[in-house]
């Protein structure tokens, strides 16, 4: 295609990073769920999120059989749509939210709200009223001020709450700076070295406005090391022991590998370590999980129509798709890596080297920053990254006011819409003029 010299490695992707039910024919061509992918760009149009149910399902499920339906808890906010609600409150899991959106989503999916948990640094008065009202079954609190407000509204006819205090360990895990939210420095919870998680507990226990039920923990996201997650529960382990309440949230930020060569636990490994140590440092509460990312990442891939082509030479070749920063803003925010790959030829290798970059406005705007195709991609070809089930779809936006994409569920050689793309009138529905 151009003078561009080949991959040292040139390899296909790999397999590992797909979903449960994906599935390469003879000709190179991938179905996930029993779909063909380039049938679904077809169907549905790109850019496109495509989930593997029975992959979700599957991770829902063994987070349940290892901490139990009631020890088990999604964290929405890596992904959440009503069908993904649904989904996983069929599976047996509890569900935590975090804003009011979240809260108005899981509620109108029609999931219990006794088994919801409200999560949030800043929960506004109307969230707290809202929780309270519809009966959500844990609140987490993160300070004192809204320790003030959940008073204000009981004493006002509110119902008394139960919740559980968020715990700051203090301490620093492998992973992207702006999502460690265990470190003493950070907008999340109690500290626990200052004494504030103390005084804390103190109050709530004394307090007649709620039911303080236990203790919460996060340390933050995508960490690969149980050993990171043992430090974080050895740390907290007195606090928790002389607290002798009947729950106890570990979090969740369990990582998944994004790209060739990362290795990252399972969900159950992680889970019977967490359950585990916490045997083993004597605590006695019953011990729930907060996995999301790890339900979700995997599940999905995202297919994109490549536009432009522009090689330069001695420098790079730009591969230029439909989407961008608006469906994934991981690469931007985090400086994320993804694989990249044409569904037409999931096995063939990929000697090209590219950079995959988005539309819009913005020299930032980049989706992998070092991938790989193989060397015949042209204009047209459907290109696909893999792992996007996780902090895509939730975080997107309608930056340069692209459209959002839709969302498909496949399963059993079925494809399920549960998201439609956004339209035109959509996006004008808020402007008033």
């Amino acid at each position: 295609m151009n003078d561009e010299p080949p991959l040292l490695d040139p390899a296909p992707l790999d397999p590992a990073l797909l979903s449960d039910t994906a599935v390469i024919d003879g000709d190179g061509r991938l179905s996930i769920g029993g779909c063909d992918l380039l049938d679904l760009a077809d169907e549905f149009g790109t850019p496109l999120f495509v989930y593997d149910e029975d992959h979700l399902r599957a991770r829902c499920a063994e987070a349940v059989d290892v901490f139990g339906p009631d020890g088990a808890v999604y964290a929405t906010k890596a992904f959440l749509c009503r069908a993904m609600a649904r989904l996983a409150h069929d599976e047996g899991m509890r569900l935590d939210v975090a804003t009011g959106g979240e809260l108005a989503v899981v509620l109108a999916a029609g999931v219990p709200a006794g088994r919801l948990v409200l999560h949030g640094n800043n929960k506004s008065t109307e969230e707290l009223a809202l929780a309270l009202t519809a009966g959500v079954g844990r609140i987490i609190v993160d300070s004192l001020d809204e320790l003030d407000r959940i008073e204000a509204l009981v004493a006002a006819g509110g119902p008394r709450p139960s919740v559980l205090l968020r715990v700051n360990p203090g301490i620093e895990v492998h992973t992207h700076t702006h999502v460690q939210t265990g470190v003493l420095d950070s907008k999340f919870g109690f500290p626990l070295p200052t004494g504030q998680a103390a005084d804390a507990l103190e109050r709530a226990a004394s307090s007649a406005a709620v039911d303080l039920v236990g203790i919460h923990l996060h340390i933050g996201s995508q960490v690969f090391s149980v050993g990171n997650f043992a430090e974080g529960l050895r740390t907290v382990a007195p606090f928790v022991r002389d607290a002798d309440l009947p729950e106890f949230v570990v979090g969740g930020g369990l990582g998944v590998a994004y790209v060739a060569g990362e290795r990252a636990p399972s969900l159950r490994s992680w889970g019977e370590s967490v359950l585990a140590t916490c045997r083993e440092e004597g605590i006695r509460s019953a011990v729930s999980a907060e996995p999301g990312r790890a339900i979700v990442a995997s599940a999905a891939v995202t297919l994109y129509t490549v536009g432009t082509v522009k090689f330069i030479p001695g420098v790079r070749t730009y591969v230029a798709v439909d989407g961008g920063m608006s469906d994934n803003p991981r690469p931007v925010l985090y400086g994320s890596g993804y694989e990249t790959f044409l569904p037409r030829a999931a096995s063939s290798r990929r000697n090209l080297p590219i950079r995959l970059v988005g539309k819009h406005c913005e020299s930032g705007d980049l989706l992998v920053r070092d991938g790989a195709v193989p060397a015949d991609l042209a204009v047209g070809d459907i290109v696909a990254t893999p792992v996007t089930g996780a902090y895509g779809h939730s975080m997107g936006s309608n930056y340069n006011k692209v459209l959002r994409p839709p969302v498909v569920f496949v399963r059993g050689g079925g494809a399920r819409l549960v998201v439609r793309r956004e339209t035109i009138d959509d996006l004008l529905a808020t402007d008033l003029g």
